[in-house]
């Protein structure tokens, strides 16, 4: 495969030369690895068939090739941004069968497959390391495939293992230099901007402080403004951890490989906290290089070898706290309780037992929950959060024993049956903690928090609208509005293509026109490019098992905590056309729904409404197909528009449904047309409307008002007051109307 292409490359080099490397990643359908190896000499065409003959002998024979600089930039979709999945998802079952095809040995982890790594050669075990299973230093993910040898930091996707071991199966080769993966180069810019931000890295570093260096008043200090005064001097020293004065920030070192080089670095200021009573403190994290293009586990070189044990914090200070109460191994996820990425799972692989304690709230309970699933449940074990059990730092701070909290842990594996006393605690912690529990609140939309309560995982949300009245560039500004506070978010846009939404969205993120502040771009650009968003790379009618794969893969690898589906009419054009549509609709929204409760992720899927007259409300019923969709969500949202009113007061948000609390009611919106923002209008102008009673499940009808009962002598006024409009807003041309649907 691998290699009969690079055979025949030789004698149609020039041919391929002559299309252009982009044309050339668009019509292939080889693997990344053969891609990279033709790109990688394309700059090198001038030299003849001979010399690329001659390079490709020394290559596959191990020897080293020294980097070849591309002139041209190479254009690439960012695996950050753009969500992909491959026609045939890779199974474990396959990886397993693909390696014994090729004798190559390996037993099954926890969630990795561990192999001998073929990119060291059999004799040259490294020093140190024991003879057995310990020396299969390469993993394999069992979901995506991809692999990482932990002797020499190669890693890749299963398609480039399989031509690895492609290669070393005709060549004769008993192992692979670890050059050929490592040697393919970035582009130019890519390059500088690493160089820029490890010299960045080793300039913060060599400018820090270490903590043995400070006088004992220095650290006493310092230490008091972070409120870890518990924690001693000697385990801010086994720690490496560092003190930058000219932001008097703690310097947290991230080390990694065999030789533990310095890669990264994550700076924690502290500063008094104006919403805590009890005179807390806030903490501002700052990573280099950023947080999306590296990521590693403070605490990592401190594990020995031997240790079966490890407790995994969502702060750098817990490590500090538990690995000095306990004596256990602990180790602090890059993010926090935002995710984990499955490059850190063959580091985890170790040990027999992960007790996750990420924090003191619901959230990193839930983020435990969903991590748990990752590690594998049978060896993880969660602290369950409360007033008795807060984070590891504060729970050290008021005198708790930590080892006693990790021992107390509650196992994560649970069986198909329980009773009451599984769930009691459960259900105390929903009850003590009913903000926590109602979710993320939006803070551009104050009204639907009153409504909805906020936004919570594994649940379904319906919305719907007329047709033009800027039902994508409103569900865009809601999810952003979320993603800015962490949420995980991934777009599934078929109706329009990403550059749009992007555009739409960037618009909404700076609130103003970049395209007449195009000097602000770069500084706008850079900011977006911060929040954890992602897009599927689809466009146009896809099939509902191509979609769903995506999802779980992006899942999976980013930690998506909400998906957003514009719109569900895109998903029935590739289903079997004998089969009824409003049948295809429901099997597509059950999909959803199962998806939406297993993964612990927010759903929010847009359906066009039925063709309903001008001058008349949408109602539930008027979602198109059956009554499937509305029963099966959790919230249904209607934008009504008023289509014959050219004035003031032509959209509102109605809430029709809610089966967290059963609150529903409609607001107004206002549209902001510089900023493509919709918002509620000025306070005073008209109150929010609220139901008493939750719609009928069946979505057929219509919540009925409620007002506060009027004073004797004005029933007439509020008689009045009840039929005025609810919705205020300016009007959007025609133009825009396009754009937002």
């Amino acid at each position: 495969m691998w290699s009969s292409l690079v055979l025949r490359g030789s004698s149609c080099l020039l041919q391929v030369v002559s299309r252009g490397p982009q044309r050339l990643l668009r019509q292939t359908h080889q693997s990344s690895l053969c891609l990279r190896f033709l790109l990688h000499r394309h700059a090198h065409r001038l030299t003849g068939a001979l010399c690329f003959q001659r390079q490709r002998a020394d290559l596959l024979r191990g020897t080293h090739c020294s980097p070849l600089t591309v002139a041209s930039r190479h254009y690439k979709n960012d695996p950050k941004s753009t969500v992909e999945v491959a026609v045939n998802p890779i199974t474990v079952t396959d990886i397993r069968q693909y390696l014994r095809s090729k004798e190559v040995p390996f037993h099954d982890g926890y969630s990795c497959l561990h192999a001998p790594s073929i990119f060291v050669e059999p004799s040259g075990v490294p020093a140190g390391a024991a003879s057995g299973k310990d020396t299969y230093s390469m993993f394999i993910d069992k979901t995506t495939g991809q692999f990482l040898c932990k002797d020499t930091l190669v890693e890749g996707s299963w398609e480039d293992l399989q031509d690895c071991l492609e290669v070393m199966q005709k060549e004769g080769q008993s192992f692979l230099s670890s050059h050929l993966l490592l040697g393919y180069a970035d582009t130019p810019e890519e390059q500088e901007e690493r160089g820029r931000e490890l010299a960045e890295v080793q300039r913060i570093w060599g400018s820090s402080v270490p903590f043995s260096d400070l006088s004992d008043e220095e650290a006493q200090l310092v230490k008091t403004m972070f409120q870890v005064t518990k924690i001693t001097n000697a385990t801010f020293k086994k720690f490496g951890v560092r003190l930058f004065k000219p932001t008097k920030s703690l310097v947290f070192p991230w080390f990694r490989g065999p030789s533990s080089e310095l890669r990264g670095l994550k700076l924690l200021s502290a500063q008094s906290s104006t919403t805590d009573d009890a005179g807390g403190v806030q903490y501002t994290e700052a990573t280099m290089p950023k947080c999306n293009s590296y990521y590693n586990l403070f605490g990592l070189p401190l594990v020995g070898r031997l240790d079966s044990e490890v407790v995994l914090t969502g702060h750098e200070l817990d490590v500090l706290a538990v690995s000095q109460s306990t004596g256990l191994a602990a180790v602090a996820l890059p993010r926090g309780n935002s995710c984990l990425p499955p490059s850190l799972l063959p580091y985890l692989e170790q040990f027999r037992r992960v007790t996750l304690w990420l924090g003191g709230d619901m959230h990193a309970w839930e983020a435990s929950r969903i991590f748990s699933h990752k590690l594998g449940l049978r060896r993880c074990w969660l602290v369950r959060p409360g007033d008795d059990q807060p984070r590891p730092a504060e729970a050290l701070a008021r005198g708790k024993n930590l080892a006693r909290v990790v021992k107390g842990s509650i196992p994560a594996a649970h069986k198909s049956i329980v009773s009451f006393r599984q769930l009691r605690d459960d259900v105390y912690g929903e009850l003590a903690n009913t903000e926590q529990v109602a979710g993320v609140k939006w803070s551009r939309f104050p009204e639907l928090n009153r409504i909805l309560k906020g936004h919570r995982k594994g649940e379904l949300t319906v919305f719907t609208g007329p047709t033009g009245s800027g039902k994508t560039t409103f569900i865009s500004e809601v999810a952003l509005d979320l993603c800015m506070q962490g949420v995980n978010t991934l777009w599934g846009s078929f109706e329009i293509n990403n550059v749009r939404l992007a555009k739409v969205m960037l618009t909404q993120f700076s609130m103003q026109r970049l395209e007449e502040n195009l000097e602000r771009y770069d500084y706008w650009a850079d900011q977006f490019e911060e929040l954890p968003l992602y897009f599927m790379t689809f466009h146009g009618q896809q099939n509902i098992k191509t979609v769903l794969d995506t999802m779980q893969h992006a899942a999976y690898l980013y930690d998506i905590n909400h998906v957003v589906i514009d719109n569900l009419q895109f998903m029935m054009g590739q289903e079997n056309l004998s089969v009824d549509k409003f049948a295809v609709q429901d099997h597509i929204v059950g999909a959803f729904r199962k998806f939406a409760t297993n993964s612990s992720c927010h759903v929010t899927l847009v359906i066009h409404p039925r063709k309903e007259e001008d001058d008349r409300e949408l109602q539930t019923a008027s979602i198109f197909g059956s009554a499937k969709a509305s029963q099966e969500a959790d919230n249904v949202l209607i934008l009504q528009e008023k289509k014959l009113v050219s004035c003031s007061g032509r959209r509102s948000l109605q809430v029709t449904k809610n089966r967290f609390d059963g609150d529903v009611g409609i607001f107004p919106l206002e549209f902001l047309k510089a900023s493509l923002t919709f918002s509620a209008p000025v306070k005073g102008k008209h109150k929010l409307r609220k139901v008493s009673k939750l719609e009928d499940e069946e979505g057929g009808e219509t919540p009925k008002e409620t007002a506060p009962p009027a004073k004797k002598g004005k029933a007439d006024k509020a008689g009045k007051a009840a039929k005025a409009p609810h919705a205020t807003k300016n009007p959007v041309d025609s133009g825009q109307s396009q754009a937002a649907g």
